[in-house]
């Protein structure tokens, strides 16, 4: 007897799956391929193979949603200090020991996933919030793909970007699908040795950076990248020196790249939190790598978390944690002093949502 997923409106069948020669279908949406057995879900715990097909068992259910600061993603470049309706659903399909939403991307019971939202419900209620975008976050969305792409599609009926929080593991077919959809994405590059991907992700790294690439030269999703700088793991100087270097040499200079704190969590608990002066040590090998935006993030630092004009170097955009302090581009975007272009995607003046956090339940809204 089949096990029961979900309810039936909750189940609807993907594109990426084929039939192997033993009777399994093998996912084929990112690089682990998951071989499954009629009644298995995969290492994401949201996919299966039900009645010979692979389908996604939690398409319209969401474990919340919050309006958030845009800066929150992170993303600095893309409508500083808008709102944006944030939400995520339940599973992952890599296994990081260090995970820092574990409740959410490590959830095996559904019942986390409160809220119920049709992709036309998401994007109206995003309207009605004053949000500029809708952002999919908390867990990766890549594993609720089809829903992901349908609250996007909506969302673009109504004038609302998307913003994918991902860490980019991803295979290129729907990986082509998944981004034509996005208008800005933050990618979470772990690490930059196989080693590290293999040992604390259970994945692999060269899939992420073909996505990094992928998304500079063959869309127009405004890129920016986050790495948490766990101690002893991946914070090494000559670690960093060559992911800097990757990234000027691969994706060019104008790509922000955020480093953040890592705080005791999960199957990591006995490491301790990241020094903010290796953060700001980060930030310094980036910018002689000639990274132009490179920011501190989850500790107070008004410096690291300011954008600066790589030119002049005059403060374009102030912040203090969430908040926007300053505002020094013109009305296209160039530096009010020397009119050097700062990299991003930007309105004439920024927003002012401020560091404010609203947990919305869609159950409430008709």
């Amino acid at each position: 007897m089949n096990e029961t997923l979900a309810p039936p409106e909750n189940i609807v069948e993907t594109r990426y799956w084929h039939t192997l020669e033993d009777g399994r279908v093998q996912c084929d949406l990112c690089p682990r391929e998951c071989r499954l057995h009629e009644g298995q879900r995969g290492l994401c715990f949201v996919r299966a193979c039900q009645d010979g097909k692979v389908v996604l068992t939690t398409y319209g259910r969401s474990s919340g949603f919050c309006v958030d600061p845009i800066e929150k993603k992170p993303l600095n470049h893309f409508l500083p200090g808008t709102a944006v309706l944030s939400f995520g659903t339940a599973g992952c399909n890599l296994a990081c020991k260090f995970c820092q939403n574990w409740d959410m991307s490590k959830a095996r019971e559904m019942d986390i996933l409160a809220d119920q939202a049709s992709p036309e419900k998401i994007a109206r209620v995003a309207v009605e919030l004053g949000c500029r975008s809708v952002a999919y976050t908390y867990n990766d969305p890549v594993i609720f793909h089809e829903y992901a792409i349908d609250v996007a599609k909506a969302c673009r009926e109504r004038g609302i970007r998307s913003v994918a929080v991902t860490a980019g593991y991803i295979s290129p077919e729907p990986r082509k699908e998944f981004f034509a959809y996005m208008d800005a994405a933050n990618v979470d590059l772990k690490a930059f040795t196989e080693e590290f991907y293999h040992k604390l992700t259970g994945g692999y790294l060269q899939p992420v950076l073909d996505t990094l690439e992928y998304i500079r030269h063959e869309t127009d999703v405004w890129l920016e990248i986050t790495t948490l700088l766990i101690p002893d793991h991946n914070d090494s100087d000559e670690e960093l020196e060559r992911l800097t270097r990757w990234v000027v040499e691969h994706l060019g200079p104008d790509v922000p790249v955020h480093f953040t704190a890592f705080h005791p969590d999960w199957k990591m608990r006995d490491v301790p939190p990241t020094p903010p002066a290796t953060l700001s040590r980060a930030r310094r090998i980036a910018m002689e790598n000639g990274i132009r935006y490179a920011y501190t993030g989850n500790v107070h630092d008004e410096e690291g978390g300011s954008t600066w004009c790589h030119q002049c170097g005059e403060k374009l955009i102030g912040r203090d944690w969430y908040n926007l302090t300053a505002w020094n581009l013109d009305e296209k975007g160039h530096c009010r002093h020397c009119g050097t272009p700062c990299a991003g995607v930007f309105e004439v003046r920024p927003g002012d949502w401020g560091a404010k956090r609203l947990p919305v339940s869609l159950r409430d809204w008709p």
